[in-house]
């Protein structure tokens, strides 16, 4: 259950860090946090799936960032059609 409540907290801050990296390119504070949480999945696995794996809170960090980043950008895509 605390691995859980890690995970939810790593993807609001990447949501928010993607968010402040992206700069009017994201969804608003509530949706970046839901995609934040979203996108910290998906960058663990894309990265397990290209053979990296994450030790450590701020590694853990990077590949939710990273995720949440390529989240905000593909849904930013389907946005505009």
């Amino acid at each position: 259950m605390i691995s859980f409540i890690w995970f939810l907290l790593i993807g609001l801050a990447a949501g928010w860090l993607a968010g402040r990296i992206l700069r009017g390119k994201g969804f608003g504070l509530i949706a970046n946090l839901v995609i934040g949480v979203v996108g910290s999945f998906l960058g663990g696995i894309v990265f397990g799936l290209l053979g990296f794996r994450s030790y450590g809170l701020v590694a853990e960090l990077i590949v939710a960032v990273i995720g949440a980043i390529l989240l905000i950008f593909i849904a930013g895509l389907i946005k505009k059609r």
